[in-house]
C-alpha cells in the first residue's frame, strides 16, 4: 500500500503534498479559503537528481481551496508569465517573465464581485490579473506592469516584489511590496537595520491603477514578504526580518516581525514578532513567507516550509509547501507567538458526500498526482486525479453519511486498462463498504460515469478511495465522485 509523503493521516499540515507551493496568500470568499502560491517545481541536474531551487520555475500560480481547512481542492495552475513563450505559449501576461509571490483580493465594483491577482515579475515589478471568480479565467487588463521602478515613490526599493493586497472597509485598496537591503554586497549595519525598502501604495477604485505616490514603511531589518491585516481598527504590517548583521533581541533574524498603525498607509511602529523561521519547527529553514487571514471567526497564518521536499529527499533544497496554524491577538493588541506544527488546524465542518465532490479534493493521499482535466461539466480549471498505480489512494476527512447511510456510489473515470476503486472507512485497510469497477473507456480523457452499491456507510468517517489494478503505469483517471 502506498504511503503518505509529509501529510500524515489526521494531520492538517502541509496542506497538500502531491505537489509543492510557495509564498502562500489567502483569500476568503463565500465560505471558502483560497490559497494562491508560487509554482515551486523541482529543478533537475543532468543526471536526474534534484538540484537546489533556483526559482526558475516560478512562472505560474498554483491555487487550492477548502471550506473545512483539511480537505483541499486542487484548482491547478494559472499560467501567468507569458514572455518568451513561457507556459507553453499560454502565459496570460505576455510582458512578464515570472510570477512570484501572488496576492489576491475581491472587491464589489458596480454591483459585481471582481477578483484581482497581483504577482511579482521576479524582483522587477508588480503585475495584476483580473477575473470574475476566484479561480478564473484570468485576464491581463493592462498589458504591462502595474508597479515599476519608475512608479512615484518607489525609488530605492532593491527588490520590487512580494505584494500583499488589502481592501479596507470603505472599499479602498492598498498594495504593499518591496524588500532587499541597499548597499550591494557589503551593506553597512545602518543599511541592514533600516533598509527603507518596504512600500505601501493606494490603489485606484478599479484596483488596477495607482493613486499618488508610494509611501515608505520604515520596517526595521526589512528583508522581504509584506503582509497586512486589520484587527480591532489597528492595521498590522508584517514582514520577514533579514538575516544580515547584528540584531537586537526583539528583532530576530529570519522571523516574521510586525508593525502597527491606525492608518493603512502608516506611519507604522515596530511591535514585535510572531512566527519563527520554519527551520525552528520543521528542520529545514530558508526564507519565511506568510499571510495572516481571518476565516469563520478565527485568525490564522498561512506560511511555507520545506516539509515535502525534506520527506522525499532528506533535504529541503529550497522547495516549499503550504501550512496553516491558528494566530491569536492578545487583549492588548499584540500577537502571540505562533506554534507551527504538522498537526495544523482541526476540520472546521463535515464534508457532505451526497454532493458532487471533485476527486482532486484531498485530505490525504498515497502518491497520486493531479492534472488538467477535459471532462465535461467540471469547474473552471478542472483537474483530475492521475498517476494512479496499484495500492495508491486518496482520502477525505469527516464525511457525514448521516443515520440513513449511503446506498450507492458513482465516479467519473477514464481508463485504457481499467481497475477498481475500493471504498473504505477510517483507514486504507478500514471497513470495505463498496467496490467500483473502473471500465476501459477507450482513453485517459474519455470519461464515463460508473456506479456501485454501498453497504454500511453511516455516520461520520474518514473516507478512503483505494485504487487497485493489474495494469502498468497509470491505471485510470478520476474526475469526481458522489454518494446517493
Amino acid at each position: 500500500m502506498s504511503t503518505t509523503i509529509a501529510k500524515s493521516v489526521g494531520n492538517s499540515n502541509p496542506l497538500i503534498d502531491h505537489h509543492l507551493g510557495a509564498d502562500p496568500f489567502a483569500l476568503t470568499y463565500n465560505g471558502r479559503v483560497y490559497i494562491y502560491m508560487s509554482s515551486d517545481n523541482y529543478e533537475y541536474n543532468p543526471d536526474g537528481s534534484i538540484r537546489e531551487n533556483g526559482f526558475n520555475n516560478l512562472k505560474s500560480v498554483f491555487v487550492i481551496s477548502s471550506e473545512d481547512m483539511v480537505n483541499w481542492t486542487d484548482h491547478g495552475a494559472i499560467p501567468v508569465a507569458g514572455a518568451n513563450g513561457a507556459n507553453g505559449g499560454q502565459g496570460i501576461a505576455k510582458w512578464a517573465g515570472g510570477s512570484w509571490a501572488p496576492a489576491a483580493a475581491v472587491k464589489n465594483i458596480n454591483g459585481k464581485d471582481k477578483f484581482f491577482l497581483y504577482f511579482a515579475n521576479g524582483g522587477a515589478g508588480i503585475g495584476v490579473l483580473t477575473a470574475d471568480s476566484p479561480i478564473g479565467p484570468w485576464h491581463d487588463p493592462l498589458g504591462r506592469a502595474l508597479v515599476t521602478s519608475s512608479t512615484p515613490g518607489v525609488a530605492g526599493v532593491v527588490w520590487l516584489f512580494d505584494p500583499a493586497v488589502f481592501v479596507d472597509s470603505d472599499g479602498t485598496g492598498y498594495l504593499y511590496c518591496g524588500g532587499g537591503i541597499p548597499g550591494g554586497q557589503r551593506p553597512s549595519q545602518s543599511q541592514i537595520a533600516n533598509p527603507r525598502t518596504a512600500r505601501v501604495l493606494r490603489l485606484g477604485a478599479d484596483m488596477t491603477s495607482i493613486v499618488g505616490s508610494a509611501v515608505t514603511i520604515d520596517a526595521p531589518f526589512m528583508f522581504e514578504d509584506s503582509g497586512i491585516h486589520k484587527h480591532n481598527g489597528v492595521y498590522y504590517y508584517s514582514y520577514c526580518i533579514n538575516f544580515s548583521g547584528s540584531h537586537p533581541g526583539n528583532i530576530p533574524p529570519g522571523e516574521i516581525g510586525y508593525m502597527t498603525s491606525r492608518s493603512p498607509m502608516g506611519p507604522f511602529t515596530y511591535a514585535g514578532h510572531f512566527l519563527k523561521n520554519p527551520g525552528s519547527f520543521f528542520g529545514a529553514g530558508g526564507n519565511n513567507h506568510h499571510c495572516v487571514f481571518q476565516f469563520k471567526n478565527q485568525w490564522y497564518v498561512v506560511y511555507h516550509a520545506q516539509t515535502v521536499s525534506l520527506a522525499l529527499y532528506g533535504s529541503g533544497k529550497g522547495y516549499r509547501s503550504p501550512h496553516i496554524n491558528p494566530l491569536y491577538h492578545n487583549g492588548d493588541g499584540s500577537i502571540r507567538e505562533v506554534a507551527a506544527n504538522y498537526a495544523g488546524v482541526g476540520q472546521l465542518s463535515n464534508l457532505n458526500p451526497y454532493n458532487r465532490v471533485e476527486a482532486e479534493t484531498i485530505g490525504w493521499n498515497g502518491r497520486i498526482l493531479t492534472e488538467k482535466s477535459y471532462a465535461w461539466g467540471g469547474p473552471e480549471s478542472n483537474q483530475n486525479v492521475t498517476g494512479i498505480q496499484n495500492g495508491d489512494w486518496v482520502a477525505v476527512g469527516n464525511a457525514d453519511f448521516g443515520s440513513g447511510g449511503a446506498r450507492s456510489f458513482k465516479a467519473n473515470v477514464a481508463s485504457t486498462s481499467g481497475g477498481k476503486i475500493e471504498v473504505r472507512l477510517d483507514s486504507v485497510n478500514g471497513r470495505l463498504v463498496g467496490t467500483l469497477n473502473v471500465p476501459n473507456t477507450g482513453g485517459m480523457q474519455n470519461w464515463r460515469t460508473a456506479e456501485t452499491s454501498i453497504n454500511g456507510a453511516t455516520g461520520i468517517h474518514k473516507l478512503f478511495f483505494v485504487f487497485t489494478g493489474n495494469g502498468y503505469g497509470n491505471l485510470f483517471n478520476f474526475d469526481y465522485w458522489q454518494f446517493s
